[in-house]
């Protein structure tokens, strides 16, 4: 599990041979969420307004926001000057950066993932309980992660669920796939050790993509998957 740092006072360098990923808490006074959006497009106003819930178009906001201070700071650009473009089941990515991005936020935080020339994926989850875990493990996950699963003490099982189902999204979201490859075509590791088990994509797909379980803040479950062999920095992001 990694460990969140404090802010770094300077911005840190980032080699070909790592990944960084910040952690951000989406708090912001109301009076203040006008000047925090100030730096976002036209389109990103439009992705906020659709969001009846104050409090989760408060949220998106300021992901967006600090995602553009972030890049910002990494390309040497002002926020509001990064235009993203969009894969097909829309991962966001800059054309001709060699900046490669991801972004999750959940129950108000947030990750990012950063890399150069590197695909990379992160999910965070808050477990719930209410949650149908079983329901959905069994429609989307492996038979051999079922398994895994059901062999949980029932206490455990809910945090279990979410450990899969972060390394899952991480490796999806690191493809530019999104759950539309199907969850249920691969399988990842339960136990300490985040791994791609199999996947049908080939046999050579497990050694292409390595993955890693965060620990971005005290009930929160989180994974990271980025293509290669790299070494991991965390940093916090904000006061």
């Amino acid at each position: 599990m990694s460990i969140f740092l404090e802010k770094p006072t300077t911005q840190p360098a980032l080699s070909i041979e790592e990944v960084h990923v910040w952690c951000a808490e989406l708090i912001a006074e109301s009076a203040d969420v006008d000047e925090i959006a100030a730096c976002l497009s036209p389109d990103e106003f439009k992705r906020a307004d659709r969001f009846i819930d104050e409090k989760h178009r408060t949220h998106f906001i300021v992901a967006r926001s600090v995602l553009r201070q972030l890049l910002g700071q990494y390309l040497e650009l002002e926020p509001g000057a990064i235009t993203f473009i969009y894969g097909e089941h829309g991962k966001p990515s800059i054309a001709g950066a060699g900046l490669c991005f991801n972004l999750s936020h959940s129950h108000g935080l947030a990750l990012y993932a950063v890399a150069r020339e590197r695909q990379v994926g992160v999910d965070v989850e808050f477990p719930r309980a209410q949650v149908a875990h079983e329901r959905i493990a069994s429609r989307f996950f492996s038979t051999k992660e079922q398994a895994a699963l059901a062999e949980q003490p029932e206490t455990e099982r809910c945090t279990a669920f979410y450990n899969i189902w972060t390394r899952k999204e991480a490796y999806l979201k690191a493809r530019g796939d999104g759950i539309s490859a199907g969850l249920d075509t691969f399988s990842v590791s339960l136990d300490a050790e985040a791994r791609l088990l199999h996947s049908d994509e080939g046999a050579a797909e497990p050694a292409r993509w390595k993955l890693s379980a965060l620990q971005p803040a005290p009930g929160y479950v989180a994974a990271l998957c980025a293509a290669g062999d790299w070494q991991l920095k965390c940093f916090a992001w904000g006061a």
